[in-house]
């Protein structure tokens, strides 16, 4: 089953709390976004941002953003572990 990419624009952002809400394109109820959604972003997202995402559903069977990402933002690889047994 191939995945199908929605577009939101980011309605609000509770960067202490690491959630907020997405309003889709087209028309469909808000969604949920949580930071571990955008893993490898190179920034955190803001309210007005557009970000594409597939909807997944959460353990209670709510709808939620997953595998996303904010349009015109980096990603960044995450760094590697350093084996520290060749450390002096």
């Amino acid at each position: 089953m191939t995945k199908v990419l929605q577009k939101g624009t980011l309605k609000t952002w509770k960067d202490d709390r690491g959630f907020g809400f997405i309003q889709p394109d087209n028309g469909d109820k808000d969604i949920f976004i949580h930071i571990s959604a955008l893993k490898g972003m190179a920034r955190r997202p803001m309210r007005g941002d557009v970000v594409f995402y597939e909807v997944g559903a959460d353990a209670g069977g709510k709808f939620k953003a997953v595998n996303a990402r904010i349009e015109g933002v980096d990603y960044v690889e995450p760094a590697g572990k350093i084996a520290k047994k060749w450390l002096w």
